[in-house]
């Protein structure tokens, strides 16, 4: 039952992150609502459905949402862009936790802030009876929306990670995520996000993120790896992909009966 301001529901995600608690994700990238409604019920605290690098858009972010209602995970929207109008278009079909790409400094994350939020705090554009609402149903959602509504933004460039201080000031964050292969490439290591120096650069990042009291998250395609970034810091992680999953056990099964 809704349980939050007016009749919204809490987005315990979002307060999870607030209080800088781990929170163990994985990414969604198969643009399938029947792997989405699989995946959210397998006890993850967030599952990214992927806007940015996978064939998802608003038509299919929708049954997704709708698979994964019941499920244990939060799902989080990665749009494709730092863009209000795609943002606003995810927020009505009842995305209320979004990864924003590529932002490079604390006037992109204002905007992206901004583009999450009605006025008078944001530019929000105001739709009377979308799914966000229940169709009319959640009482004071117009009012209330912002309070249950998560904005992350990814920094993966180094003029991004020169400005988290500056980036985890702005009022609406709720959580920096570094994306490693962005990173990598940044660095002049592209397809090699275990480079020392990245590494090194991913290990800061995570250490000055949660002296700003801001969550840190971090995407690793390695399970066996997740620990390592927990304990550097990075509190909301992502242990995985469903494409990893089923592409490296597909491969081991395979290969279990083709042995030369």
């Amino acid at each position: 039952m809704p349980d939050g301001p007016g009749n919204l529901q809490h987005n315990a995600f979002k307060q999870a992150l607030s209080r800088c608690e781990r929170q163990v994700g994985l990414w969604c990238a198969l643009a399938s609502p029947i792997a989405a409604e699989i995946l959210a019920g397998a006890g993850f605290d967030w599952i990214v459905i992927d806007g940015e690098h996978a064939p998802n858009d608003i038509s299919t972010l929708l049954p997704q949402l709708q698979a994964m209602r019941v499920g244990t995970a939060e799902p989080v929207f990665r749009v494709p862009w730092n863009d209000p109008v795609i943002i606003k278009r995810a927020l009505d079909v009842g995305a209320r936790s979004l990864l924003i790409p590529f932002v490079q400094n604390a006037d992109e994350a204002r905007k992206a802030v901004a583009a999450a939020r009605y006025p008078p705090l944001g530019i929000r554009g105001v739709a009377v009876t979308p799914r966000a609402t229940d169709y009319g149903r959640a009482q004071g959602y117009h009012r209330n929306a912002h309070l249950e509504t998560c904005v992350l933004v990814q920094l993966e460039t180094k003029t991004a990670l020169n400005e988290i201080e500056a980036v985890a000031a702005v009022e609406g964050v709720d959580g920096i995520f570094i994306g490693p292969s962005d990173l990598a490439a940044a660095f002049g290591h592209l397809g090699n996000p275990k480079h020392p120096e990245v590494q090194a650069a991913i290990k800061d990042a995570a250490a000055r993120i949660r002296a700003a009291g801001k969550s840190a998250g971090f995407l690793t395609g390695n399970v066996d790896d997740a620990e390592a970034f927990f304990e550097m810091g990075f509190n909301f992680t992502a242990v995985g992909s469903d494409v990893g999953i089923l592409a490296r056990n597909a491969e081991s099964i395979a290969a279990r009966f083709h042995k030369s």
